[in-house]
């Protein structure tokens, strides 16, 4: 596997792997409209060309090095609170999950927070989507939980997880 970090020029490939991704992640347990609705909303062309502008934040595409092709991408956002890097967003398209990839692109993401001073890293994850099993098999904990308005009359009842980067490195 090897991580490479997305342009404006892999927009297209980011919308259609995160279509890919949420059609499988998320078919159980968001309506299709409420998907439609998160994906012209998080993933239009402006939303992404946006995140690839700010300089705290940044996208990799995830690829497989037998085949290279593409199995999904990560999106993470430097200083997003103190010492603090979100992770936005890991997917992948379902024929490439237990292989690894994921795992991988996880310890990826916490050497380029360590190499940013950062020290923690947040995420949020639906409380029905089996990634929170996932996220705890690699040390990250839940701290809190939420719902949070997504516009159009939508929500998202979420787990709030961390990972403390330096008792990792101990």
């Amino acid at each position: 596997m090897k991580l490479r970090q997305a342009t404006a020029v892999d927009v297209p490939l980011i919308q259609d792997l995160a279509r890919r991704s949420w059609e499988n992640a998320y078919a159980d347990i968001l309506s299709k409209e409420q998907m439609e609705f998160m994906l012209s909303e998080m993933y239009s062309e402006t939303e992404i060309l946006n995140h690839l502008q700010n300089p705290n934040y940044h996208y990799y595409l995830i690829q497989d090095e037998n085949n290279d092709s593409y199995e999904g991408f990560i999106g993470y956002e430097h200083h997003y609170e103190d010492k603090t890097t979100k992770l936005h967003r890991i997917y992948l398209v379902p024929e490439s999950k237990g292989k690894g990839f994921g795992k991988k692109a996880l310890q990826f993401l916490h050497e380029k927070v360590s190499e940013n001073g950062n020290e923690r890293i947040i995420l949020n994850v639906n409380k029905n989507n089996a990634a929170r099993s996932f996220y705890e098999s690699q040390g990250y904990r839940v701290y809190g939980e939420g719902i949070f308005d997504i516009g159009n009359g939508f929500v998202m009842d979420d787990y709030m997880m961390e990972f403390l980067i330096h008792l990792s490195l101990t």
